[in-house]
């Protein structure tokens, strides 16, 4: 969409957006209200009213703004290159660059742990949204099969789930304990999880 299709009031709300997102992803997604958040960007509470409506409204289009920049950032840059190895390696690469910028993206990481047990519409999407991306690591796994790059018996469920237990690793060891060889480590564990699906010849 051009900059002159943007009215100011989406304008706006998109400029706020961005700012939410920068907060949650500090402060926690939990502990983002209308309040907190018109203290941040100086705007009236019933300004932000008027484009959000309630927390639970706000929380949720921080997700979705948070998620369509993962998408972005790392899925369609993927899915760009060369089906197989080549595109599960890009995957792995582009999430790790977003995991070491501490981009927004990040909140994702932080949220599930904020939600694990608080039943309702923010938790509700936060597992569809880690649904939907693990669907998207299976996918692109399953090219790596069919070009012949993994065995074919490979188990497109278990590399999601090691991929992501490399990521949710890396987060810890980098952003707690700012372990300089997190980095090191998490590309060491992608290699051997690559390297045992590998196709045999």
């Amino acid at each position: 969409m051009s900059g002159a299709g943007v009215s100011k009031g989406e304008a706006t709300r998109q400029a706020v957006l961005e700012r939410a997102v920068e907060t949650a992803a500090k402060q926690g997604l939990a502990g983002l209200t209308i309040g907190s958040l018109a203290a941040a960007t100086r705007l009236s509470k019933s300004g932000l009213f008027a484009h959000f409506r309630s927390k639970e409204a706000l929380q949720l289009q921080v997700l979705e703004y948070a998620r369509d920049r993962f998408i972005d950032e790392v899925i369609r840059p993927a899915l760009k290159t060369p089906r197989g190895e080549a595109r599960v390696r890009a995957l792995f690469e582009h999430w790790l660059a977003v995991s070491r910028s501490g981009t927004p993206e990040c909140l994702f990481v932080s949220a599930s742990a904020e939600f694990d047990d608080q039943p309702g519409v923010v938790r509700d999407q936060l597992v569809r949204d880690h649904w939907d991306f693990t669907d998207s690591v299976r996918q692109m796994f399953r090219t790596g099969i069919a070009e012949g790059d993994f065995r074919p018996d490979a188990d497109d469920e278990q590399f999601a789930h090691d991929l992501h237990s490399i990521m949710l690793g890396y987060f810890h060891a980098h952003r707690l304990l700012g372990d300089e060889l997190a980095e090191a480590h998490a590309r060491r564990a992608f290699e051997a999880a690559l390297e045992a699906a590998r196709r045999r010849e």
